[in-house]
């Protein structure tokens, strides 16, 4: 499975952006998705993840302003991030687990993207 990440860029304070993970090689609406963010000098985090039945997860930090979302069809898993704030600025990968559950861990996630940079100005 081979997972492409795109969509990150420069935005203001408040603004939005919209994440895209697109895999290809194998279907994945059997997979968990996850979309995991690392900012200079932190440890990889996660963000959100969806399972293959549509049950979503998040981390406190972004409850109410991101959601994720999946179109089993494009084989693509989108992360719509709003009222983003400087913290949120980081490389935000995507990764997929063959597991059933949404995982934290990110050693427990077999494919991963290329990360796609997110830089949220003041």
């Amino acid at each position: 499975v081979q997972l492409q990440a795109c969509g990150g860029g420069l935005v203001q304070a408040g603004d939005s952006l919209r994440l895209s993970c697109t895999a290809s090689g194998r279907p994945f609406r059997y997979y968990v998705i996850a979309w995991f963010r690392q900012a200079p000098g932190k440890e990889r985090e996660l963000v959100a993840g969806i399972t293959n039945t549509g049950k979503s997860n998040y981390a406190d930090f972004v409850k109410s302003r991101f959601t994720i979302s999946r179109d089993n069809a494009e084989n693509t898993v989108h992360l719509q991030m709003n009222s983003l704030k400087p913290e949120d600025t980081a490389v935000y990968y995507c990764a997929l687990d063959p597991g059933l559950q949404i995982i934290t861990i990110p050693r427990s996630y077999n494919y991963w993207g290329q990360g796609t940079l997110v830089t949220v100005s003041s």
